[in-house]
């Protein structure tokens, strides 16, 4: 934030500011632009896209713009950017095209669509950040390859824990200190929760219950956690991590994970419930070197080898626009996948299926997702969460049992599939990184 705030004084100062293109208009979405029109000098909003209008109109009327020019054709929106007029439609694909606008923010918190948009974006060599936790996880090492070979860069953001944890993980690695966990801070986790019993919730916050479920089930956390162990090279200590419920504030679980298992993972992902400072998110630290133990034993972080350090919180809507002006002004990528998965999100049954039965996706009533390490998900061939949505099951599964690709039909001519193998066959040997 430091740099990034001179660059967009700058870019405000010459007139030129960063034109951002909104893809979906949800609960962050309308946060989003009211962030961009009324808080950040040096970007515009220059047009937002929804299948459903009123959802992009809401948006501008949130950030106090309530005239919004409704285009259809991409010589509709270049001539409404030129004359400065907020532009809103239901045609993704010329946000993606039109030559003015800048940079991509992908916020749909889809998989199969949020595809479809995120390659459109590629196609037309426009930089993209996400808030979508899910299509990341899920197919986030394939889309960032299509990135790579574009010239483009796809990132995810600040303000949601994957890269709040990122930045926080740099800081630790910057000052020479072997990042261990990363962790993200829970007031609770209830895999069994579904869209009944978090309604009030999601009423009272102006949110879909499907989207507060899951982060009430765990799904969510699962997503944004293997985000983090494909930028990093984490793994997972066990099938859904850890989680522990038991300290009072994070700085406490130096004393309770083990450095020796920890170094032998090569570091891991995890959280924690109900701990100080929530919610925000925390990194643990390992090192050695004796006078930055004792450096550190002087700054209060403990007598080591383990130390803690942590983000206090996450803003969601209102940091994003700090990682658009990072990737289009900047060049600097928040939050990435390395090279292909490391750790997935399985498809769990939330209660006793049926045989015949249309799983009904993320945040809904029939399953939860969990993180594993990719090679188990593989060799188990396990069926990833964000791909469950549609998938009909050929057999009965029990309560908590974990659901493989034999077990279901998929659904037919999906790209998020076709991209899923795509991605299995890549990263499937050494010999494929190789190659791409």
């Amino acid at each position: 934030m430091i740099i990034v705030d001179n660059a967009l004084k700058t870019r405000q100062a010459l007139g030129n500011p960063l034109r951002v293109g909104m893809i979906g208009a949800g609960a962050m979405g309308w946060g989003i632009a009211n962030q961009i029109v009324n808080f950040v000098p040096g970007m515009e909003l220059v047009a937002v896209f929804s299948r459903t209008l009123k959802n992009a109109r809401r948006a501008y009327a949130e950030a106090g713009i309530l005239d919004p020019l409704e285009v259809k054709t991409l010589a509709q929106l270049e001539e409404a950017i030129r004359s400065g007029r907020p532009a809103v439609t239901e045609d993704f694909t010329l946000l993606c095209q039109a030559h003015n606008v800048d940079i991509i923010a992908e916020v749909t918190g889809t998989i199969d669509f949020a595809a479809q948009a995120i390659l459109e974006a590629i196609a037309n060599g426009k930089d993209i950040v996400m808030m979508n936790a899910e299509v990341d996880a899920t197919i986030g090492p394939i889309l960032k390859t299509y990135a790579d070979r574009g010239g483009v860069i796809l990132s995810g953001c600040e303000g949601d824990q994957p890269g709040v944890e990122m930045n926080l993980y740099r800081f630790v690695q910057g000052l020479g200190i072997r990042p261990l966990v990363c962790g993200n801070v829970k007031g609770m986790i209830d895999p069994y929760r579904n869209p009944t019993t978090q309604a009030e919730f999601a009423r009272q916050w102006d949110q879909t219950p499907h989207m507060v479920t899951s982060f009430a089930d765990g799904t969510k956390i699962a997503c944004e956690q293997a985000i983090v162990a494909n930028a990093t090279g984490m793994k997972v200590a066990q099938r859904g991590m850890i989680g522990h419920g038991t300290v009072k504030h994070v700085d406490e679980l130096t004393e309770v994970y083990d450095a020796d298992q920890l170094l032998a993972l090569g570091g891991i992902v995890d959280y924690v419930v109900g701990a100080e400072p929530g919610p925000g998110v925390y990194v643990i630290g390992y090192s050695e070197d004796p006078l930055q133990q004792h450096y550190l034993k002087y700054l209060k972080r403990g007598a080591g080898p383990l130390y803690s350090f942590y983000t206090p919180y996450h803003l969601c809507c209102l940091e994003f626009p700090i990682s658009l002006a990072r990737v289009g002004l900047l060049k600097d990528t928040v939050i990435a996948p390395l090279a292909g998965p490391v750790v997935d999100v399985i498809t769990t049954a939330k209660r006793d299926l049926k045989a015949g039965e249309v799983l009904d996706g993320i945040g809904f009533y029939m399953t939860y997702g969990q993180c594993e390490n990719s090679d188990v998900t593989q060799s188990q061939d396990l069926l990833p969460i964000g791909l469950s949505e549609g998938c009909r099951l050929k057999r009965d599964i029990p309560k908590d049992q974990v659901i493989s690709y034999a077990d279901v039909v998929l659904p037919e001519h999906r790209l998020c599939d076709r991209l899923r193998q795509e991605q299995n066959a890549l990263f499937a040997s050494p010999q494929a990184l190789v190659q791409v």
